[in-house]
């Protein structure tokens, strides 16, 4: 996909369709709500048939995530260990789009998917959980016990809050190896109101796209409900007060694909969902470092070959993408108007406990987390808000913006690093998060530049919008996430560095 997808203006009758499903729900009836729905679609709600029963009492598959568990893999095992991975992937992938097109199946058979999807899925699983675990130790290194534990898949119910089903217990995630949790940076936290919905949807389908694929209705709230919750540490005396602000442009010139070079290198459609890109243009799953160093870049200073890049937002108004029958759109149900973002700023900041180092080239930082649906929130770090609001931030609902404001998404990348690796084989342990309160790193860690990122859309008020996502994860807001390689000169990151460290504003 290679073109700038233009905003097309939906019609009246979609918009009053789209903006009135959250009032739908409040009878408090039992009413499955197609946020998704155009006016000449049929709501599936309205048929009473055994498959949409069964939606309600199935939404998703709910996998333990192997990958964050492998905090110590050798270099010479990590493309082997990090291809499984992404077949692991695939293979959820696969399995609910199964799920999605048996509805009449499971709802006839209570025993159906168990016996059909989940079981098979476990012996695929446990077939690369092995060979995981034969390609660490052949690399000398030794794979974490209990692995096989994780090879067991749930169904997940579609209550409103992402609890499973009635008698069944999700899965715990394996521990991520350290990392901090980056829904407590302050700008993430849901505030008062952010519950909204809760209550009114208990027992109610959990989506809407296609087969209840998300988001619902439930999903998001009204920003005016939320209430401030924006906090950050105080500057200390020795503070790094400066910014750097490089200027990359909008993705104008339509830079898409579904990859992920540093969680799925080599691997084509390793994310499932289509990412925005700005900055470096050579990037793509197969992209090298030094494809990246000799690429083109979008930013207007040449020094900055980095790469910035997220989920598109889309905008569900009944038309098409040209991706529709491609993999990353509608092949993994992420389907409707890709938004060219209105505004975005990348903007590098210092530390309010003590000076920054330069980041080292190719460092790769990764924040939030694509499967925080069914992993949880702990890495969880993507804040959503409208502009004139932006001192109320929400990590797991969607917001609804008044006439004239529009959707703001932030993220605010970890801020230091251990001194030592520019990537760690669950992509997370190399980095951390300051602490929330004092801005001070952990212990063994340094400062580097923050990158702060903040997108904004103009898209129609009211629930008719949602971020890529892997399929089972429902496109919910909680699963936002950025992802960033460092592919700055050297000699201007240490500008950045210096700049951030005398207090300046630079460009």
């Amino acid at each position: 996909m290679g073109r700038t997808s233009r905003k097309r203006r939906s019609s009246l009758a979609t918009r009053m369709t789209v903006a009135s499903a959250a009032l739908l729900l409040g009878g408090g009836g039992l009413v499955a709500v197609n946020v998704y729905a155009s006016a000449h679609e049929e709501n599936p709600a309205q048929r009473g048939d055994g498959a949409q029963q069964q939606q309600q009492q199935v939404a998703t598959i709910d996998c333990p995530d192997v990958g964050n568990g492998l905090s110590d893999v050798p270099d010479a095992a990590r493309s082997e260990v990090d291809g499984e991975l992404a077949t692991m992937d695939s293979q959820i992938t696969e399995s609910y789009q199964r799920l999605a097109a048996s509805r009449d199946a499971a709802a006839r058979d209570p025993n159906f998917v168990q016996n059909s999807i989940l079981q098979p899925l476990k012996e695929r699983r446990s077939t690369l959980i092995d060979r995981i675990g034969l390609e660490i130790s052949r690399a000398g290194g030794t794979a974490p016990e209990g692995m096989k534990d994780l090879a067991a898949c749930t169904a997940r119910s579609a209550g409103t809050d992402g609890s499973p089903p009635a008698g069944s217990a999700a899965p715990s995630a394996p521990a991520d190896g350290g990392q901090q949790d980056g829904g407590q940076q302050g700008d993430g936290q849901q505030g008062d109101g952010g519950q909204q919905g809760d209550g009114q949807g208990d027992g109610q389908q959990d989506g809407g796209q296609q087969n209840g694929n998300g988001p619902a209705a439930s999903d998001f709230v009204d920003i005016n409900s939320v209430q401030p919750n924006v906090r950050a540490p105080r500057n200390q005396r020795a503070a790094s007060r400066g910014t750097f602000t490089t200027k990359c442009g909008r993705n104008e010139n339509g830079k898409f694909n579904p990859d992920n070079v540093i969680v799925a290198p080599g691997v084509s459609n390793g994310a499932h969902h289509m990412h925005d890109y700005v900055g470096n243009q050579a990037n793509d799953a197969f992209a090298s470092d030094d494809d990246l160093a000799n690429g083109d870049t979008s930013c207007r200073n040449q020094g900055d070959k980095s790469t910035y890049y997220w989920p598109v937002l889309r905008l569900q108004n009944g038309t098409d993408e040209n991706d529709a029958q491609a993999d990353g759109g509608g092949k993994d149900q992420n389907v409707g108007e890709i938004q060219t973002p209105a505004s975005v700023t990348l903007k590098f900041v210092g530390s309010p406990a003590g000076k920054v180092v330069a980041m080292p080239r190719f460092l790769r930082i990764i924040t939030g987390d694509a499967k925080a649906f069914t992993n949880g929130d702990a890495n969880a770090n993507a804040s959503w808000s409208c502009t004139g609001f932006e001192n109320r931030q929400l990590k797991d609902k969607y917001p609804i913006c008044p006439e004239g404001s529009k959707v703001v998404r932030s993220f605010k990348f970890q801020s230091c690093w251990d001194g030592r690796n520019t990537d760690s084989a669950n992509h997370r342990t190399h980095v951390a998060f300051a602490d929330p309160n004092s801005g001070a790193c952990p212990q063994g860690f340094q400062a580097i530049p923050q990158l702060q990122q903040r997108i904004v859309y103009d898209v129609p008020p009211g629930p008719g919008f949602a971020v890529d996502s892997f399929p089972e994860q429902l496109h919910k807001p909680v699963t936002d996430h950025g992802d960033f390689i460092n592919v700055f000169d050297d000699g201007l990151m240490k500008r950045v560095a210096s700049c951030i460290n005398r207090g300046q504003r630079c460009t």
